[in-house]
Parts: C-alpha cells; sequence; structure tokens
C-alpha cells in the first residue's frame, strides 16, 4: 500500500515537473525586438535598448523594432525592411510597430510606424526623429542613436495626429516669453498714463510770423549696396520620404537618410 502510494506520487511530480519545464518556453519567451545582424551593440547596449523599448512601448502600444544588416542583397532598403516587416507581422500577429532599420554596407538607414504608428508617426514626425538621431548615426554612436529615437518617437506619439510637435506655439520658453512681454507692456502702459500728459511740442517755441527757411541744400553723404546670397539646393541625404506599402500590402509611414 505505501509502495503504490510512493509510486503514484512520484508519478505525479514526474507530470508535474514536466508540464512546468514544457511551459516554461510559452510564459517566458518575449517578442523579439532588436535584430542586430550587423552586430552594431554590445550585450550591454543591446539590454538597456530592449529594457528601454519594452518600457515606451507598453506605452504607447506598439512595438519598437531594430534591424541592422551588412547588405540589403541589392534590394532597396525599403523593400528590405517591408520584407522583414511582413515575416514579423505574420509570424507575430503585431501590426503596431515603428521600425528603425540599419544597412552599414549602404550607408543607409530608413524609420517606418506601422499600424497604430503610422498616425501617430507620420512621415513628418520620421523627419524630425531623424533630425534628431543623425548626428548620433554619424558618429557611429549606433546605441545612443537608437535610444533617442525610441524615445523622441514616444514623445513625438503623445501629440494629436497632425500637430506638428516641433511648433514654436507649444514651446515652454515661448509660453514664457509672450507673457513677459504682455506684462511689460501693461505695466509700461501703466507707468505712461500715470505720468500725466505732456502738452508742450517743438512748435509750442516757434514763432511762426518771424520765421523763414533762407536756404535748402541737399547733400550726397554716402551709399549703401546690400549684397544677398542667393541660396542654394542641397542634397541633405534624405531619400524615400513619405512611406510606402510592403510587399505584403501593409502601408506604413516613413523616411530614410544616408550617412
Amino acid at each position: 500500500m505505501v509502495k503504490h502510494f510512493s509510486q503514484k506520487l512520484m508519478w505525479m511530480l514526474l507530470v508535474g515537473l514536466l508540464l512546468i519545464v514544457g511551459g516554461m518556453p510559452i510564459f517566458a519567451q518575449a517578442a523579439e525586438l532588436i535584430y542586430d545582424e550587423a552586430g552594431l551593440l554590445s550585450s550591454g547596449e543591446a539590454q538597456e535598448l530592449e529594457a528601454i523599448a519594452e518600457q515606451y512601448g507598453a506605452e504607447q502600444d506598439v512595438d519598437f523594432l531594430f534591424l541592422t544588416t551588412n547588405s540589403t542583397e541589392g534590394q532597396a532598403i525599403e523593400s528590405y525592411m517591408g520584407d522583414f516587416f511582413d515575416n514579423r507581422a505574420d509570424s507575430m500577429g503585431q501590426e503596431d510597430a515603428v521600425l528603425l532599420t540599419i544597412d552599414i554596407g549602404g550607408r543607409e538607414l530608413y524609420l517606418a510606424g506601422f499600424g497604430t504608428a503610422e498616425q501617430t508617426l507620420d512621415s513628418e514626425r520620421v523627419e524630425l526623429v531623424l533630425d534628431r538621431i543623425m548626428p548620433e548615426i554619424q558618429a557611429e554612436d549606433y546605441g545612443g542613436a537608437f535610444e533617442d529615437a525610441v524615445v523622441t518617437s514616444s514623445e513625438y506619439m503623445e501629440y494629436r495626429p497632425g500637430v506638428n510637435p516641433e511648433s514654436i506655439f507649444l514651446k515652454t520658453w515661448f509660453h514664457l516669453a509672450i507673457a513677459i512681454l504682455l506684462a511689460g507692456v501693461i505695466v509700461g502702459s501703466m507707468l505712461y498714463n500715470a505720468g500725466g500728459k505732456v502738452t508742450t511740442t517743438p512748435g509750442t517755441y516757434v514763432d511762426r510770423d518771424h520765421t523763414r527757411v533762407r536756404s535748402q541744400n541737399d547733400r550726397f553723404r554716402n551709399k549703401t549696396v546690400t549684397r544677398r546670397k542667393v541660396p542654394k539646393n542641397k542634397d541633405g541625404g534624405g531619400f524615400g520620404g513619405g512611406g510606402g506599402m510592403t510587399g505584403g500590402g501593409r502601408s506604413f509611414s516613413g523616411g530614410g537618410r544616408s550617412f
């Protein structure tokens, strides 16, 4: 009786252990966010970036993804990025994402917004994010650039679609300057009115009946020439702006740069 009970208990423990071990990948496996095929990030940078991407991704309900490669194998970077996202979205079932792709071989990068991010991070905002991270990309500080891409994109996504998040009218310092200017006008007006009204003018002391112009003389003193430089069109390294459509039929906002 005791032997039979011991065998039954052992089998129950074995089955429970198998269930726990078998279930671990299901509960512990998280969707991969960083696909650093070109090896641009150290292990520490990758861990830090993944934590930041998870934090801000949860706030915006999107995936912040990073893809690096040494070669797009002859594809345009937009097509390479689109094929990658189609495959990932089909397998993961996640359509809402911000994807930054770097082709280190071709010295190009592309930032795209999919799903809800196509609106909250539209093509104009994409260009603003690229403006922010390009100095770090050119300095080969890829970890810093990726982190700034997450933080800046998330910040812009807080604004209502269609609003320029870098508009001067949204800046705190602009509101402060307007408040100071208005306060100055009000105080100045009060001081002016408090001093009484001036009733005398230069004409008050002129005897117009006994004053006449004796002579008039015009002299040319100097000549000033103002030169204006005509701006030339410069290639800022941008390409493929405005977004597009992946091979799998997914539309996206986006913009790219060379570096």
